[in-house]
């Protein structure tokens, strides 16, 4: 079965954030976005044709979390990452972050230290800081073109009030998609500190040929007795606006302490359409799935090959997973403030901004990859050409 990736999605006026907050965010409406991390590919055929059919039942009242929903989150986690899931370890939400944010409101106090890895995800840093509790940043380092974790650091900010670690598996925006063994080395160190671990592992379903990624969970005891997963089909299949994920927490104890937060909130039901739409994809999206897959790695293959070719004073990082690309713009000689001017302004592209991910990202831009490959090469030449023109 083939799917068609390369049809342009007219996604102005739908109140996309990605097309319709351009002006507001940008400046400018006219400038071609290729920053959020939500893709310009339809959905599976699947999941439109099990939204359209529970749209024609006319009724969406209150929605509650139905055993064929758990099967499909059990199912999608055996089969792709070979992860058995007990039932009682589910949990839905209405997205990763809000997941994160009542795990800080439930397992940690005000005044805690929250770790995280920057160059990382731009919502963390602040979800920390509005909660009330502390930023600690464990910075990664990059060795020629590829990122590891600072586990000397790693150790040294255990010891400063650390009560949780956020690990970004695979890693946002740098591509990295941890070994076993990195994790497990990242595991003793906060094992060996009492540091909670909140794995978002809301990529883990796009990683490139040869590259496998290994669940947090799946370390086993005692990794798994101090940790917690989020995940959601969202970036796998385009269902960010359904504002439907899960999480996966094995200690009864810490599932409760996340669970009384999310009643506390009455956040604890879930959307008609979120709930069909998670059963469809992950029951009968896996075709599609390993289409865009597919598609993805040749768009990263075109990228790679003319950032090198037709970019000078840009580098590509290569990512072993996700679909954003870490731009190395250091090469072009401006300061983060210009970049960013000259990535929106001259280039009329709107990126991600290095700076927004903390420590390590000046001289940075991201790229969003999960487009029609002819938007791409449109993104990639106003860029070449703007560099060309300077």
């Amino acid at each position: 079965m083939t799917f068609d990736f390369d049809t342009r999605p007219q996604r102005r006026g739908t109140a996309s954030e990605k097309w319709d907050a351009l002006e507001r965010l940008y400046g400018s409406a006219d400038v071609l976005p290729m920053w959020v991390a939500d893709m310009d590919f339809a959905c599976p055929p699947a999941v439109v044709e099990a939204v359209v059919a529970r749209a024609r039942h006319g009724v969406y009242g209150y929605t509650d979390y139905t055993e064929p929903v758990y099967g499909a989150v059990q199912g999608w986690m055996r089969e792709r990452h070979g992860l058995d899931v007990p039932r009682d370890w589910i949990g839905f939400a209405h997205g990763v972050v809000p997941s994160l944010a009542f795990i800080l409101k439930g397992l940690t106090r005000a005044g805690d230290g929250i770790l995280i890895q920057p160059p990382t995800y731009y919502p963390f840093a602040p979800t920390i800081e509005l909660n009330g509790r502390r930023v600690v940043n464990n910075p990664l380092v990059r060795e020629g073109g590829r990122y590891r974790m600072d586990l000397d650091d790693l150790r040294e900010k255990a010891r400063d009030g650390v009560k949780a670690a956020i690990l970004c598996s695979p890693h946002n925006p740098v591509g990295r998609v941890w070994t076993r063994e990195e994790l497990r080395a990242f595991g003793d160190v906060c094992l060996e500190h009492g540091i909670l671990v909140i794995s978002d592992e809301v990529h883990s379903d796009l990683t490139y040929p040869g590259v496998v990624h290994t669940p947090y969970l799946a370390l086993g005891a005692p990794y798994a007795d101090r940790a917690m997963l989020l995940h959601a089909p969202s970036k796998t299949f385009n269902l960010a606006g359904m504002q439907t994920s899960y999480t996966l927490i094995p200690n009864p104890a810490l599932r409760a302490a996340y669970e009384h937060v999310v009643h506390e909130v009455h956040l604890h039901q879930g959307s008609p359409f979120g709930l069909v739409a998670l059963e469809a994809a992950y029951t009968r999206g896996g075709a599609w799935y390993e289409g865009l897959r597919g598609y993805l790695a040749g768009n990263l293959a075109y990228l790679e090959d003319f950032v090198a070719r037709e970019i000078p004073g840009v580098e590509a990082i290569h990512p072993e997973g996700t679909y954003v690309v870490w731009l190395d713009c250091r090469g072009l000689g401006m300061e983060p403030e210009a970049l960013a001017r000259f990535m929106n302004g001259t280039a009329r592209v709107a990126l991600s901004h290095g700076p927004s991910f903390g420590a390590g990202g000046a001289g940075y831009e991201r790229i969003n990859i999960a487009c029609p490959r002819s938007m791409l090469v449109e993104a990639l030449d106003r860029i070449a050409a703007a560099v060309r023109s300077r």
